[in-house]
């Protein structure tokens, strides 16, 4: 019974945020207050904390190298096995079929079913992860479509039979480097703009370096880290929507397949290949069975200028994941 309590207190959080939504109390786009709370401030400092607080070693950088390949891996296949579907649904899958909310949902569910100790595992698995997530998903899904994302794709562009619209000729030589300079500034930002990010890197460094930093860090941040939780599935609450068409069902249920093919090879994978202890591979499961990260429907977004369609894709995912994970926890012991 103790293993199941705190998923359903995570559940009843996600369906208060969704509930409050309803009845008027947040307002649909008031989920972006509480993402720039998550992200600038909650996260990092629950990032900060867990390195703290518990051992880690070398050893984990397997793990770190295994959460890159697992949100390279889903958007490279998604992208052959879909060659000849409309553009709008290739984009859609690839820019939620890969990658892994982690900080904002994996870390406090590990750390509520496995404990505090196991969340270094996924801070680990989310700073490759992370790499994807935070520009390297929307640079390959629009590179590899050939989609310009200042602006979002028309219903005729998203409806092409054949896949991928054709990109304007540059022919200026000046002109070709100047787009690709704009591009490449464009990831950077992406990357150097995100506080949790530039955290993951932090302590990948000082890991690396082996530097103990001072204990009135982590006892200043505390406060942040234990609010993590909290906001996060509040999050995914206000995130949550209705499907509003048959389409919209039929994109959900592609994605819901596709990343659930993903989480069953990655943990079967994690399990019997990566060279760790057995807890730290439950806790690499766990993280296989994440949702899309909130970065999808920015990403998503400014690709489809549908937004509230890949927030329905988190959440639902979401408490798909819970029970999943709440499973594997009762089934796999170690």
């Amino acid at each position: 019974m103790e293993k199941i309590i705190e998923p359903i207190v995570f559940l009843c959080i996600i369906l208060i945020g969704y509930a409050f939504k309803r009845i008027g109390w947040f307002r649909t786009d008031d989920y972006r207050v509480m993402q720039k709370i998550v992200f600038n401030l909650l996260l990092p400092a629950a990032v900060i904390v867990s390195f703290m607080d518990n051992p880690h070693d070398m050893n984990l950088l397997w793990v770190t190298l295994f959460g890159f390949c697992c949100s390279v891996i889903p958007i490279l296949t998604i992208y052959f096995a879909t060659r000849r579907a409309p553009l709008g649904d290739r984009a859609f899958a690839m820019l939620n079929g890969s990658g892994f909310n982690i900080g904002c949902f994996a870390m406090p569910v590990v750390q509520a079913l496995m404990g505090p100790t196991a969340a270094v595992a996924v801070v680990m698995f989310d700073i490759g992860n992370s790499v994807m997530m935070s520009a390297g998903m929307n640079a390959v899904t629009t590179q590899l479509l050939h989609i310009d994302d200042t602006h979002p794709l028309s219903p005729e562009e998203q409806a092409r039979p054949l896949g991928p619209r054709t990109p304007r000729k540059i022919l200026d030589r000046d002109a070709r480097r100047l787009q690709r300079r704009a591009n490449l500034r464009r990831i950077a930002r992406n990357f150097y703009s995100s506080a949790a990010f530039m955290t993951y890197m932090l302590m990948l460094v000082v890991m690396l370096t082996g530097f103990a930093m001072p204990e009135w860090v982590g006892t200043a941040l505390h406060p942040l880290s234990n609010a993590n939780a909290f906001c996060s599935m509040m999050m995914v609450g206000m995130l949550m929507d209705v499907p509003r068409s048959r389409d919209d069902l039929r994109r959900l249920a592609t994605v819901f397949g596709w990343r659930w093919l993903f989480a069953v090879v990655f943990a079967v994978a994690a399990w019997f290949i990566l060279p760790v202890d057995p807890a730290v591979r439950k806790a690499v499961i766990f993280a296989c069975f994440a949702p899309v990260g909130v970065f999808s429907t920015l990403f998503t977004d400014r690709v489809l200028g549908n937004a509230r369609l890949a927030g329905l894709s988190l959440a639902f995912m979401a408490i798909v994941g819970l029970i999943a994970m709440t499973a594997i926890n009762i089934l796999l012991v170690v």
